[in-house]
């Protein structure tokens, strides 16, 4: 088991290698919010996420001869950074499996930060096929296997940033009431958790998933980490299957509370962050941000800190961000309607159903011989959520059999 004292040993060793991020008031946030909101920025570190510390304190504790077969791990990224890193500076070769699906920017970030001492693997559509394998090829080439979470090395070494806020907190002379924390595979919650549960007891830690990842909340309700059958891949940094043994007792004995946010309020919150505050996060360091929206009504004149766990964003990502904050917020919306096949059919639509500041963002037709009307895919962007119900009844007098895409995903994702 993994104890307070295991995080204080970590933060001896790191200190020296890690950079101590910045904990900032956040102006901007507070106001809204009407607390004040802290800002624990692992988005800046030198990897530009929290894994570096877990991943070079694990590593660094491995005897000689491990260090010297090298180590193998596997990640849909930013642990892969962390011990790209370490096995730079260490000089030690490593083996790093990464999920197909992982972006690019974070591949191409691996092969910067391993240069000649990191080998690039990609298999499996996602973290856990990426994991099974690596765990194969590890035990068949004798290599040491460093899990990106469930190693209590990697726990205490993540706990450090707890160790950070509550420097930083005393430097105030503030009390932390609530820290709110990113939750995948565990690694940083059960860090933070135990570590905050020490040094402040009255801290609330709530941890945050995606809404569409939900395995630490299953495991507590299963009584033991369980599989998800699927997950939404969108905040890839959280999107695990299945959580740690060891992460999951740590939480279920320190975490106060669990929330999930949907993944088009992590989209929404993302682009906020960067627009109006100039902080660039990936969708899993926007979580904790995206979850005040979920407290609001109970941290109102409270001290609460976000740990922004991330900040590796592929900027080709940036289109499908939008797209799902717009259609989140209640702006964007597809729909599948039946078009007259006439001329003037499409300039009658325009003027009949849509808003004098709408917009048409997509039209998909197809013209059909010997039939009077055809299907047309089209998306509409609205420039109030508010009219959306009347958008609606006036479909419905245009095409009383059109189609609203919206939750049926399989049909989405199929014709968007």
């Amino acid at each position: 088991m993994v104890s307070y004292k295991n995080v204080l040993e970590a933060n001896d060793v790191l200190k020296s290698v890690v950079m101590r991020t910045p904990m900032r008031l956040d102006s901007y946030l507070s106001e809204k919010y009407g607390a004040n909101v802290y800002l624990k920025q692992e988005n800046v570190q030198k990897v530009r996420s929290f894994k570096l510390r877990g991943a070079y304190y694990a590593i660094h504790n491995l005897p000689k001869d491990k260090l010297t077969n090298g180590v193998v791990c596997a990640s849909a990224g930013n642990h892969a950074q962390g011990v790209a890193y370490t096995c730079n500076e260490l000089k030690i070769p490593a083996t790093i499996f990464m999920p197909t699906t992982t972006p690019q920017q974070k591949i191409t970030q691996v092969k910067f930060f391993g240069g000649d001492y990191a080998e690039i693997a990609l298999v499996g559509d996602t973290f856990d096929e990426s994991a099974a394998a690596a765990i194969d090829f590890a035990t068949r080439e004798k290599k040491t296997f460093i899990d990106p979470f469930d190693n209590p090395d990697v726990i205490a070494g993540q706990g450090t940033v707890a160790v950070e806020v509550c420097d930083n907190a005393g430097e105030k002379g503030i009390a932390v009431d609530k820290i709110l924390v990113a939750v995948g595979g565990g690694g940083l919650i059960s860090g933070v958790s135990l570590y905050m549960k020490h040094a402040s007891p009255s801290t609330q830690v709530i941890g945050v998933e995606a809404t569409g990842a939900r395995s630490m909340q299953a495991a507590f309700d299963n009584g033991a980490p369980i599989k998800l059958e699927a997950i939404d891949k969108f905040a890839d940094g959280i999107a695990v299957q299945k959580v740690g043994q060891l992460t999951y007792q740590i939480a279920k004995d320190h975490v106060d509370k669990l929330v999930n946010t949907d993944e088009g309020l992590i989209a929404s919150t993302l682009l906020d962050l960067y627009s109006k505050q100039g902080i660039v996060a990936e969708p899993a360091g926007a979580a904790s941000v995206a979850a005040l929206e979920l407290i609001k009504d109970e941290i109102k004149g409270q001290n609460v800190v976000c740990i922004i766990s991330g900040g590796n964003n592929d900027i080709n990502r940036m289109q499908e961000i939008e797209e799902k904050s717009l259609i989140y917020e209640g702006l964007k919306h597809y729909f599948v309607i039946n078009f007259p096949q006439r001329p003037g059919a499409l300039r009658e639509f325009v003027n009949d159903i849509l808003g004098p500041h709408d917009d048409i963002t997509r039209f998909e037709y197809i013209k059909r011989a010997d039939k009077g009307k055809g299907p047309v895919l089209i998306g509409i962007l609205l420039a109030d959520k508010h009219d959306h119900p009347q958008l609606i009844e006036r479909l419905a007098a245009f095409d009383s059999k059109f189609i609203d895409l919206k939750g049926q995903e399989s049909l989405y994702n199929l014709l968007v």
